[in-house]
């Protein structure tokens, strides 16, 4: 029976276990994903989960208990100030686990642990993208349009 065992040693001691978890977190809070292997990435998931319930609270006390967790003051900031507010609505679930295949030099199975949305994210920010870059040749091609007219008359 398993009462009472939860978590995952990674075939680490305590000390070096938990600064794989909290490295791996960090990055990613930081990158909204991280690519590692499934058991690592299975033992993150929950400590995710975690650290952004505690941004959806956003209190000084899960602040500071985010910050004794996480790596870089950055990755605080980032957690509370975008993260507890994309997330706000949401009850759980905030990761996914995609597994990417077999690693060549060791044949450890990979997988990719990401925040949910971050796909719709980098969509909404590549269409903003062209979009700006459609107005800017609109109005060069207007300035260029205004430019012919004079030089005939």
């Amino acid at each position: 029976m398993k009462h009472g065992v939860s978590g995952f040693k990674l075939k680490r001691n305590v000390a070096a276990r938990n600064s794989l978890l909290r490295g791996l977190v960090t990055s990613v809070i930081e990158n909204d994903f991280a690519i590692t292997t499934v058991p690592k990435a299975k033992a993150i998931r929950p400590l995710v989960d975690k650290m952004i319930t505690l941004a959806k609270d956003d209190t000084l006390h899960s602040r500071r208990q985010a910050a004794a967790f996480l790596r870089t003051p950055a990755s605080v900031k980032k957690l509370f100030d975008k993260l507890g507010t994309r997330f706000g609505q949401r009850n759980g679930g905030y990761t996914r686990i995609v597994r990417l295949g077999w690693r060549k030099g060791d044949g450890a199975e990979l997988a990719k642990i990401e925040l949910m949305g971050t796909e719709l994210v980098k969509r909404a920010a590549e269409r903003a993208k062209r979009r700006e870059e459609r107005l800017k040749a609109v109005q060069e091609g207007r300035e260029h349009e205004g430019d012919g007219e004079q030089e005939e008359s």
